[in-house]
């Protein structure tokens, strides 16, 4: 009876080492989602590349689809695009949480802003999951952003699908 419940045990140490969400070094990870921010909505997409145990290194590109005229004026390309560098720690491990659930704090450079974002993501599926993520400016490169300055370079919300790639 030992041996079954030793035997056991270890099936379900290797399942659950097996199931993580974030793997560490050389895991990567993509996410598309709807963003949320006030007076605009879009699409963003992450790439995220594990870089160690808990750390991982990767990019966020934004783009802004549904937004309101200013003055009006509309908006450019580029009062509605941004990118941005990224830096993550997945701590879900450190802290015991389930294996099929992430959390990620980090801090991201852009072309609008320096900020952190804090994100959360679930994984129905070894490759597919869901997401959700809040981003938050630290420091503005213009120290009073207004009008069309305030797209992508405030408080937002995404949401979306995650994938294992």
């Amino acid at each position: 009876m030992k041996q079954i419940l030793a035997v056991f045990c270890l099936v379900a140490a290797v399942q659950m080492t097996n199931a993580q969400v974030f793997k560490g070094k050389g895991d990567v990870k993509f996410q598309v989602g709807a963003n949320i921010q006030e007076n605009g909505t879009g699409i963003i997409a992450t790439y995220d590349r594990g870089i160690g145990t808990n750390m991982s290194f990767g990019f966020t590109s934004l783009y802004l689809l549904g937004i309101q005229e200013v003055g009006g004026e509309k908006p450019n390309f580029d009062d509605r695009f941004d990118i941005r560098a990224r830096f993550s720690a997945n701590i879900a491990d450190v802290f015991g949480i389930e294996e099929k659930f992430d959390i990620y704090p980090g801090l991201n450079i852009g072309i609008k802003n320096f900020g952190a974002h804090l994100g959360a993501r679930y994984f129905i599926t070894d490759g597919f999951g869901l997401y959700s993520e809040i981003q938050i400016p630290i420091a503005h490169y213009d120290n009073n952003p207004i009008g069309f300055e305030r797209y992508n370079n405030q408080v937002n919300v995404s949401i979306g699908a995650s994938f294992n790639l």
